[in-house]
């Protein structure tokens, strides 16, 4: 009875594993999943679906049949193709060394607090590893005494602060006016976005001392502004300066209220020296990134090209012009806004939790595996000794060959390869701070993981593994065309004019003209070139030395020339020049003769077209071969699936 279950269900899975196989060619099977992936990202809008999807089938078939002929050639020997293969790993494998998920709940994150800006107050104290316990404890006091009166709802701050360091120890307090997303080190962004206005945090222990933010109050952001500044600099303390860059000042004020140029007055007067050859234009910039005072004067301007009355800051007097305004979007459908804030996320700390959750997935995935029989003081004995003379010794049980740790595919790491890692580090990173060796373990644990993640990304990322199937089959596809169809069909002169004189009626001439075609550098030298020709001079003089036109002569069906709506045309006819919207050049033709539709093209005439017409032959003969080694049958039963 055993047996017999075992058989039924053997037989079931052979079954279902073939209701997914959409169809084979030979004994190679292709699934539906795979038939719709590539479907699903070649198809193109049509109404009716189920007649688009079984021409795809009948292009997909021929494409895995003609791939195949090119592993039976072995091109996927080539060096040129693994070189390629190889290079084309390289670009997209770091793609996929992150978790989407968690990138895209941190773009989601940053989006929601991008729309306001928070006004904080900022309170703490500074704590090193080198204090006294009874000092800490001081400043642990201080910091829980100004959180005690911040919630008692203070709000004389510089009181709060001054009374807490003369009674107790030194706490420290300043404004940091109004910050957003980015603004500050993720760690205190995420205390800063959790509370309400008028809310405090209880004191946060960071690596360097105790935090207490305060929300003060909250407005919808501001964006991002573009400007042009004119800086009256003064040096700090200089009174006589001072007056003298005031009334600077308001002089130039005054003329660009008269309509003087904003740009050549900075050129004149600014002393930015970075911004003001350029008219003052500065970088576009957001909240949080200058002077509190100088932010406020420039969101201030309501209107584009408003400008500013003069103002102070400690840098001197500026007066500002408002070049544009970039608002935060209210949704996600500014897929350009949306696209920089996820590189602002990838460039951020905050990527550091993906990361590490990106890492604690491969340390599963990999099945890293700690061997827990070194003696970690003997591993730093005999890393001391190496790093320091590059002489290897044994300590305990520990040597060059101690196997450290190893993953699931029998990768193993040893000692030896610890030692030269920590040696490579030292030299690499010297002006650094110097770090223990259990530091240095746990970066190169998640060096080493890393490493065999990606050397395994096909076997763990699906998306992954169709992406570099699809450029290895796309480039053996190339090679075997090149091979068995263009490069045959072009040097094939005897085949092209059997070819040629066989389907001869078939190449006839559309009506068409012998022209001449002048591509222009823009439309201005082209309307310069047409007047001049039709002032009766000779083509030939003007294009000579012209490097800005080129021509090419020809006979070219009527069709294929380029023209603006309708055009009768005649011997002697000029167009009117077709601009390129793309880069602003221009193209015109001049009629030189015409001829009827339906006259025979010569063999070298229609060469090209029957070039291309000999390459299908050759494709189509070439594909009904590998249909009879390799016969497709196709699964009905899962196509009519699809079809649904």
């Amino acid at each position: 009875m055993k047996k017999l279950f075992l058989l039924a269900a053997f037989f079931f899975f052979l079954s279902n594993a073939f209701c997914q196989t959409l169809f084979t060619y030979g004994n190679h099977p292709v699934s539906r999943d795979e038939f719709l992936r590539a479907y699903n990202k070649n198809k193109t809008v049509t109404n009716d679906n189920a007649q688009s999807i079984k021409d795809y089938l009948g292009l997909y078939t021929k494409f895995k049949l003609k791939v195949q002929a090119a592993k039976d050639m072995h091109l996927d020997t080539l060096p040129s193709l693994q070189s390629d293969l190889q290079n084309f790993r390289t670009q997209i494998e770091n793609n996929y060394l992150q978790d989407d998920k968690e990138v895209d709940a941190l773009v989601n994150e940053a989006f929601n607090r991008s729309q306001k800006d928070i006004h904080v107050q900022h309170f703490y104290v500074l704590i090193n590893d080198k204090m006294q316990p009874a000092d800490t404890l001081k400043l642990y006091k201080a910091i829980h005494e100004a959180y005690d009166e911040l919630k008692k709802g203070g709000t004389n701050y510089d009181e709060i602060v001054s009374e807490i360091k003369e009674k107790i120890g030194a706490l420290q307090g300043n404004d940091m006016g109004w910050i957003t997303v980015f603004t500050l080190p993720y760690e205190y962004e995420n205390i800063v976005y959790g509370l309400k206005p008028g809310e405090v945090n209880k004191p946060y222990r960071s690596k360097k001392g105790w935090h207490i933010f305060k929300d003060e109050e909250e407005r919808p952001a501001e964006g991002k502004i573009k400007i042009a500044q004119i800086l009256f600099a003064v040096p700090a303390g200089n009174m006589a300066m001072r007056d003298h860059a005031r009334q600077l000042a308001d002089s130039v004020y005054n003329a660009l209220q008269a309509g003087a140029d904003f740009g050549e007055m900075a050129k004149k007067y600014s002393n930015d020296r970075s911004t003001f050859m350029n008219g003052g234009v500065m970088p576009e910039f957001g909240i949080a990134k200058y002077d509190g005072g100088f932010e406020k004067e420039a969101f201030s301007l309501k209107h584009d090209s408003d400008i500013s009355k003069p103002f102070q800051t400690e840098f001197g007097y500026h007066i500002l012009k408002r070049l544009s305004r970039l608002r935060i979007p209210e949704n996600k459908n500014d897929e350009a806004y949306m696209y920089n804030l996820k590189q602002e996320v990838l460039g951020d700390d905050r990527m550091a939790i993906a990361k590490e959750n990106f890492l604690n997935q491969a340390i599963a995935k990999t099945g890293f595996k700690k061997n827990k029989a070194v003696n970690e003081k003997d591993l730093w004995k005999i890393t001391d000794t190496f790093a320091i003379s590059n002489r290897s010794i044994s300590s305990g049980n520990v040597n060059e060959n101690t196997v450290l740790f190893s993953f699931n595919n029998n990768k193993k790491v040893t000692a030896g390869d610890w030692m030269q890692y920590v040696r490579n580090a030292k030299s690499a990173y010297a002006a650094q701070a110097p770090k223990t060796y259990a530091e240095r373990m746990k970066d190169y644990v998640s060096l080493a993981t890393l490493e065999n993640y990606k050397k395994r990304l096909q076997d763990f990322n699906p998306d992954f593994k169709y992406q570099l199937q699809e450029f290895k089959d796309g480039n053996l596809l190339f090679e075997v065309m090149e091979r068995k169809v263009w490069s045959k069909a072009s040097a094939d002169s005897a085949g092209l004019q059997h070819y040629y004189d066989e389907h001869f009626l078939k190449y006839k001439w559309n009506a068409s003209a012998d022209a001449l075609l002048f591509s222009c550098a823009n439309e201005t030298v082209a309307k310069n070139a047409i007047d001049e020709i039709n002032k009766g001079k000779s083509w030939k003089e003007i294009t000579k030395d012209n490097s800005q036109i080129q021509v090419d002569s020809g006979r070219y069906e009527l069709s294929q020339i380029p023209v603006n709506g309708s055009v009768n045309f005649t011997a002697g006819v000029v167009t009117a020049p077709v601009i390129n919207k793309g880069d602003g050049t221009a193209i015109f033709s001049m009629i030189l003769k015409i001829y009827p539709a339906n006259e025979q093209r010569s063999f070298a005439d229609a060469r090209g077209l029957v070039i291309n017409d000999y390459q299908n032959f050759l494709e189509n003969k070439w594909i009904e071969e590998l249909k009879k080694k390799y016969p497709i049958k196709v699964n009905e039963k899962v196509l009519q699936s699809i079809l649904k």
